[in-house]
């Protein structure tokens, strides 16, 4: 490059894991790129950013180099209502995603994963059956290293990405080769002036630039899905999945239950018994996995081995520890009602249930007849509790325990489960309000019950 030649100015909002990706691509591809975070940027991210050479700043934002930008990518955290985010749209500053981004640089092939709940399970059980059969893979999205620093610095053929509604939104010319969209159901409405449109579009946006030759895989019996593909069309093939055999389903479970897959790669079919991932939920993940796999000509005797050998996601219906007949799981990724629905789905065993946590707008109508069915008490952890404690209180006659800190809810699940009884971690609820992230929730209550024996 002369001297004399323009170098993009790029700037990258939030330093974590995405900002930091995107900063090391952009620079690695010559840009003249800045990395602007408002709050605190982890030391570990600040020691990448300082090896690497790369400008930036945090605890504010210099707007004057801010709005120099020919380009920005923002982290998905970053709502649009930021006055950061304000000032570019008036200055007209094209705003994308880190994945977005990333995107324009590699010609991999992309599985992608959507949808609200069950997107983590289904997107770590592809990429295992991915490397099982040798497929050298790449882990992006919402979990593992970002897709920009992969693409950067450790490119593969395939990537499996994990999608949430807030990264989709800052996609454009993004295309994915498999698109996989699990369900919708009411989450993030804060982020969407409370409208559920609002959502489902945002999570439909998996669909665009989809061609004849990519695959479209979803959940048949979701009605917001099924409701919302009546009003719009993708060129996409469509692969279908539901509990039982429907017009045009791909996958399903048979009346000898089996689990039955078939695509124009092939078909599979596999005893149900033999999954790894139990509850009807993981059904689904399972199904969305194995089309999945079949599309990309995975070997049917690597799918089965890989489906039947998976160890499951941390922090979601992960058992902890059995003290004293009582089984303590941790569920803490359970951060929306529908989530926590197929967590007690799940449940053979009485439950003292723990909910709480930053409420993101729920209507816990939708988890109360499980509730009724399966739980023997409420611990409510959270700074503030009366939305549980009035609605739980009023619809049921179970007790509900109102704690403040994560030490006392499980002191009082000590004191309320029995020999037989399963104490269950699944907020229903954001972390944000005692905890870093669900992460650092799901860790605490994993330690605390460990000091229990």
């Amino acid at each position: 490059m002369s001297e004399n030649q323009y170098k993009k100015r790029l700037v990258v909002l939030g330093g974590g894991e995405s900002g930091v990706g995107a900063a090391i691509l952009a620079k690695d591809k010559g840009m003249d790129v800045f990395l602007s975070d408002f709050g605190t940027i982890a030391p570990k991210y600040l020691a990448t950013l300082e090896k690497e050479d790369i400008p930036h700043e945090h605890g504010q934002h210099t707007m004057e180099r801010i709005l120099a930008a020919d380009e920005v990518v923002k982290s998905p955290g970053i709502p649009d209502t930021a006055p950061v985010i304000k000032a570019l749209r008036e200055k007209n500053i094209p705003i994308i995603s880190e994945i977005e981004f990333a995107g324009r640089y590699t010609d991999a092939k992309m599985v992608c994963i959507t949808g609200s709940n069950g997107k983590t399970t289904t997107t770590s059980l592809i990429y295992h059956i991915l490397r099982r059969a040798g497929v050298d893979a790449g882990l992006a999205g919402n979990i593992g290293n970002s897709l920009a620093l992969q693409v950067a610095r450790d490119p593969h053929p395939v990537y499996v990405i994990e999608l949430s509604s807030f990264q989709l939104d800052n996609m454009y010319s993004f295309k994915a080769n498999i698109a996989v969209l699990l369900n919708i159901t009411p989450d993030h409405l804060d982020r969407y002036d409370y409208k559920m449109q609002n959502y489902i579009n945002a999570k439909f946006r998996i669909l665009q630039n989809l061609t004849p030759r990519d695959a479209f895989i979803y959940w048949q019996d979701d009605p917001v899905v099924s409701a919302q593909l009546r009003q719009i069309a993708t060129e996409a093939r469509i692969f279908p999945f539901a509990e039982h055999q429907e017009e045009n389903t791909a996958a399903y479970i048979d009346a000898e239950d089996n689990l039955i897959i078939n695509t124009p790669a092939g078909s599979l079919s596999m005893p149900r018994a033999d999954l790894a991932l139990h509850g009807l939920h993981n059904i689904y993940n399972s199904m969305a996995a194995g089309l999945s796999a079949c599309l990309l000509n995975i070997r049917r005797d690597d799918i089965r081995s890989a489906l039947s050998d998976f160890a499951g996601v941390e922090h979601r219906l992960e058992p902890v520890a059995t003290i004293n007949g009582v089984e303590w799981i941790n569920d803490s990724k359970a951060t929306n009602v529908n989530s926590t629905w197929y967590a007690l789905e799940a449940m053979k065993r009485p439950v003292v249930l723990i909910l709480g946590g930053k409420d993101k707008g729920n209507d816990y109508s939708e988890i109360l007849p499980l509730v009724r069915e399966k739980v023997k008490a409420i611990v409510a952890m959270g700074k503030d509790n009366a939305k549980i404690t009035a609605y739980f209180g009023e619809n049921t006659t179970l007790p509900v325990i109102d704690t403040h800190s994560l030490a006392d809810a499980v002191e009082a699940c000590r004191g309320l489960a029995s020999d037989g009884d399963t104490v269950l971690l699944s907020p229903c609820c954001a972390s944000f309000d005692l905890f870093k992230s669900y992460e650092d929730r799901g860790e605490q209550f994993k330690e605390m019950v460990k000091q229990l024996k």
